[in-house]
């Protein structure tokens, strides 16, 4: 069983990550944006963090704080999982991944298959990302 964050401003949809993740036997924890996320990492780091990049107070809250926790030298492997590819249409992908400049681990966008959630993150825990 492993420690997973979930850091997304949409309640109703970390609301539904959080029970799939549940119910493939983790401990989840929910919280709806940045800062609350840094004071939970600094207080427990969890094994793995999913990570939406658009909040309310910047359109690019996550890429910032996925670098700063990275930075701040926690190894906590992010799964970046948004729609800012609907808003913005600037074919952000995996491809763009970069330990500079989006340093996560995996990258999925919204509308995601639960299941498809469900198994990149049992990989992800398995392989240590």
């Amino acid at each position: 069983m492993a420690d997973i964050l979930v850091v997304d401003d949409d309640e109703d949809f970390a609301a539904a990550v959080a029970q799939t993740l549940k119910k493939a036997g983790h401990e989840v924890e929910v919280v709806l944006d940045t800062k609350s996320a840094a004071d939970r990492v600094q207080r427990k780091p969890p094994d793995l963090m999913v990570l939406d990049v658009m909040f309310p107070e910047d359109d690019s809250a996550g890429f910032t704080f996925a670098r700063e926790v990275q930075r701040a030298g926690g190894r906590i492997p992010i799964l970046m999982l948004t729609a800012i590819n609907a808003k913005f249409p600037l074919g952000f992908s995996p491809q763009d991944i970069d330990e500079a400049w989006m340093p996560v681990a995996e990258f999925l966008e919204k509308p995601v298959d639960l299941e498809v959630l469900r198994n990149t993150v049992t990989r992800m825990l398995g392989s240590g990302r």
